[in-house]
């Protein structure tokens, strides 16, 4: 990384807290914050300003979503910061409740899946530099609503497999290749999304995170 991005870490198990520590600073990130409980990290957060900060959901005092309300906090009040949640909870309403009305500079992983090093640094690194990063399991949830409203149905199933792509913050060349399709469908697909969500371009680029919001605020209904 040119620039060092420098990160907070909310983890109550100490040797769990230890190892991803470990894991970013020989990344290159700098860790500036650890906090083995909700209002440690709060504070810490808070007076240090990191660029991005990795929290487990079930901190102390709680042991419930402390550590869930803190990340929503910290969004809400350093909202240049990212935040990333590090759960063993596979709950889409969890996710749902983080991003909000943003979904930029957030990211939702499961401690299971997380066992790729360069996988995990590259979803930190790009929360940090604003973007998001959703495990596709949770997002795969989100998209199996009860009832598709209307507008939703028009989109085609493959639409439907490029939008939840879009939603874990793959780039158009990502989905391409999990996809096994080209770039250039995926680009047509991508339009016809916009299209049938009545999604004009506005000229700030953020078409696509228009995109899954307006998906992911069905599921609130």
């Amino acid at each position: 990384m040119t620039d060092t991005v420098r990160v907070a870490v909310g983890e109550d198990d100490v040797l769990l807290r230890n190892g991803v520590v470990r894991v970013l600073t020989d990344a290159g990130f700098e860790v500036v914050a650890e906090a083995g409980d909700a209002r440690e990290l709060l504070a810490k957060t808070l007076a240090y300003e990191p660029d991005v900060a990795v929290v487990d959901i079930g901190l102390p005092p709680g042991h419930g979503d402390d550590g869930l309300r803190v990340a929503v906090e910290l969004r809400h009040r350093l909202p240049m910061m990212g935040v990333v949640v590090l759960t063993q909870h596979d709950a889409p309403e969890y996710a749902l409740e983080l991003i909000g009305e943003r979904f930029d500079r957030v990211g939702y992983l499961l401690k299971e899946r997380v066992g790729d090093v360069h996988d995990f640094c590259s979803d930190v690194l790009r929360v940090a530099h604003g973007g998001s990063a959703l495990d596709p399991s949770v997002v795969a949830r989100m998209m199996q609503p009860r009832k598709v409203p209307e507008q939703l149905a028009l989109l085609t199933d493959r639409e439907r497999d490029v939008l939840a792509a879009m939603a874990q913050g793959q780039s158009n060349a990502g989905i391409a290749r999990s996809l096994l399709i080209s770039v250039a469908a995926v680009e047509k697909h991508v339009t016809s999304i916009f299209r049938k969500l009545g999604i004009a371009v506005d000229g700030t680029g953020h078409r696509r995170v228009q995109a899954v919001l307006r998906y992911f605020a069905t599921q609130r209904e």
